[in-house]
């Protein structure tokens, strides 16, 4: 649910946040609690959300290692005034037992107002073209998915990881004329690709050197991964670097880039992979702020991005309230052209936000992007990267 936030009561986690922290028991392993809150929230995109939050967790303390939980099962439901919903039940073991990391993922999921501007680069926008026709670039996608991951430490912060999913994509057409419907009557989406079942076997190494996973201060994250889904290979490396030069400020960057072999369905082509999940790429919170989710679409995709976070209220893995501004730029390439670093055809956007840090393993963050589009508006409950 990276794409949703939560309008969360802050003393009321703070105060529960306290009670897990400063437990005496011998083993911390042993201490599990729970929460369960509603949740309300806006995007531009879908509305208003009204949801509930539901997890059951064993809280590091003020231990000092970077995962936000020894282990955490949690659910999420939640439903949006623009007809999407999600319901998500998570299992994530990231420090449970020495030297592995588990996560098992399963989902409902339907983004009812999800974006479609054609395949390629250079598709275009154009505002006259939604006169009498509200829906032109939008679908409603829905996806029912199960995730596997494990990940075993080989040496300090090197990690190899495995895990399969298991996916069935389907997407429908909303009422009206639209580019979805163009595309599906020439050919461009071939008919076995929707609906799409897909079956991925993933593996990759990770490097992980932030000092905390959830709101990292400083650190570098490397990972190279490779995933083969039914007729269709993706390789996918990925940058983040965190530094703290001065007490309240730390500056974050990030590049990344995929290519895909073979014949990738529609689906594969709107997501980019990473070991802590799938993302909507390109275009949207997770790649490309200030544009629609799913506004570029294509097998190749890279992004670029860095980020000024900047302490109003500053008590280090206590309560962090931060501003910051950002600047992402990304684009997508056609079937075999070749993903390279380049400056060409890149679509860029510029926004700012706030974002509280309770804890080390709670972020809410309000922001907005403008590209040259438009804006978009977004809460979330993780960093963009």
């Amino acid at each position: 649910m990276r794409r949703s936030g939560y309008a969360l009561a802050v003393a009321v986690l703070l105060a529960r946040g306290l009670n897990a922290q400063t437990s005496a028991e011998p083993n911390p392993r042993h201490n599990w609690v729970d929460h369960l809150y509603p949740a309300i929230w806006y995007s531009s995109i879908d509305g208003f959300w009204l949801a509930g939050h539901y997890d059951w967790s064993s809280p590091m303390g003020f231990a000092e290692r970077p995962e936000p939980t020894f282990a955490r099962i949690a659910l999420d439901a939640g439903a949006s005034t623009q007809g999407s919903y999600s319901i998500i039940a998570d299992a994530q073991a990231p420090a449970y037992w020495d030297g592995w990391r588990f996560g098992l993922t399963a989902g409902l999921i339907r983004a009812n107002r999800f974006g479609y501007y054609g395949q390629g680069n250079n598709t275009t926008y154009v505002r006259d073209s939604l006169t009498g026709r509200s829906y032109f670039y939008r679908v409603s996608r829905t996806i029912r998915t199960a995730r596997f991951t494990v990940q075993r430490r080989i040496v300090g912060p090197l990690r190899i990881l495995a895990g399969g999913s298991l996916e069935h994509t389907d997407f429908r057409d909303l009422p009206g004329e639209s580019v979805f419907k163009r595309d599906q009557l020439s050919g461009t989406i071939r008919p076995d690709e929707v609906p799409f079942n897909d079956r991925i076997a993933r593996a990759g190494v990770v490097l992980d050197w932030r000092d905390l996973e959830t709101d990292p201060h400083r650190g570098v994250f490397v990972e190279g991964l490779v995933a083969s889904g039914r007729g269709y290979t993706r390789r996918t490396g990925t940058v983040r670097v965190y530094v703290h030069p001065l007490d309240r400020l730390i500056l974050a960057g990030r590049i990344a880039g995929e290519g895909m072999s073979g014949t990738p369905p529609v689906a594969a082509q709107f997501t980019m992979e990473s070991s802590e999940g799938p993302v909507v790429a390109v275009g949207g919170y997770h790649s490309l702020r200030g544009y629609h989710d799913g506004r570029f679409v294509g097998p190749g995709k890279i992004l670029g991005g860095v980020e000024a976070r900047y302490g109003l209220i500053w008590a280090p893995r206590l309560l962090e309230v931060k501003l910051f501004g950002f600047y992402d730029a990304a684009r997508v390439f056609a079937p075999g052209e070749a993903v390279r670093l380049t400056r060409d055809g890149l679509h860029a956007s510029l926004g700012a936000g706030v974002a509280v840090a309770l804890m080390r393993n709670t972020v809410v963050i309000l922001e907005g992007g403008k590209g040259t589009e438009g804006a978009e508006v977004a809460f979330a409950t993780s960093w963009s990267y």
